[in-house]
């Protein structure tokens, strides 16, 4: 991991990373775990300004990934895919044209492509409303809480893009933090005047995402255990179609897949953790249910861009 302030504004920063959950843990005050998806070494970047009660960033990912996200409490997050992308949010499709949408203090999730770019917007609620009460607009009634997507008009969004490109990118001469304020308490008000709601997902959309978080579910106890399709659609009470339909539109990939990267995830972050230096490879890949150490190391190696050796030589350190 990289870390430094630019030269020319005392607030911004930019981080790397070369670890997919690493890189989750550097934006400033976030809860987040990340699951790398596809294959090939990840690469992470992260240009943030952070103000009081403020935050602006963009995020750059090499590979897709599995975003398990929780931003600071009392607080609102705008997130505007800098270019259209097949991107979810808590297994909804996000167009080209809508916004991502959570109050602080709420887990959501989002699925990601590879070489994914998406600006961030912060911001305390309390600061939003007084904003808000300056340039008399009334927030009530809107629907930040109740909707994970926004739609806003697309000459509106181009510009909002444009501006946050500036004001993150690092080569951009320093702006005084009160005009920084400034512009990105403008740029929120602008959106949030002219949003609306995104429709409402279909009815079976409810039934896909349960079933899906019953699987999500049984992984967390029963990390080591054995799995296939016959034994998951027992556990879920649904047929095989409808069980790959439902991993499908949610999160984008099988139900197999899901829960070989999930755990192949889980491997990488215990090979990272100081508690597991000195344990056996083999043993910590048997915990999540890899008995076989030669396919292992070649699932990890495809997913990764390495061997588990080399991820424990490397000591690259996750918590």
């Amino acid at each position: 991991m990289h870390q430094y302030q630019t030269s020319s504004a005392p607030s911004a920063s930019t981080t790397e990373a070369h670890d997919a959950d690493l890189h989750a843990h550097n934006l400033t005050d976030w809860q987040q775990e990340y699951d790398q998806l596809s294959g090939g070494h990840f690469y992470g970047r992260i240009d943030e300004i952070a103000l009081d009660g403020l935050q602006i960033f963009r995020e750059h990912t090499s590979q897709a990934l599995r975003q398990q996200c929780n931003v600071w409490p009392d607080a609102i997050w705008l997130g505007i895919a800098a270019q259209p992308a097949d991107c979810r949010i808590n297994g909804l499709d996000v167009g080209g044209q809508q916004i991502m949408c959570r109050p602080g203090a709420c887990d959501f999730e989002l699925v990601t492509p590879d070489n994914f770019d998406i600006y961030g917007l912060v911001i305390r609620t309390d600061a939003l409303l007084s904003a808000a009460e300056n340039e008399e607009l009334d927030l009530r009634g809107l629907s930040l809480h109740e909707h994970p997507r926004l739609n806003i008009p697309e000459e509106t969004m181009a510009q909002v893009r444009r501006l946050l490109a500036n004001l993150v990118n690092p080569d951009t001469p320093g702006l005084h933090q009160r005009l920084q304020r400034h512009l990105i308490l403008s740029t929120l008000l602008d959106l949030l005047k002219q949003e609306t709601p995104a429709r409402r997902p279909a009815t079976s959309y409810a039934h896909r995402k349960a079933v899906v978080d019953k699987v999500k579910a049984w992984m967390e106890i029963n990390q080591d255990a054995p799995v296939s399709m016959t034994e998951l659609c027992e556990l879920t009470h649904v047929s095989r179609r409808t069980l790959q339909y439902s991993f499908e539109s949610i999160l984008g990939i099988s139900p197999l897949k899901f829960l070989r990267t999930a755990r192949l995830n889980q491997v990488r972050r215990a090979l990272s953790h100081p508690e597991n230096h000195g344990r056996p490879v083999s043993s910590i890949a048997a915990d999540w249910g890899f008995w076989h150490p030669g396919q292992f190391g070649q699932d990890y190696k495809k997913l990764f861009g390495e061997m588990p050796s080399e991820t424990v030589s490397r000591g690259e350190l996750i918590f």
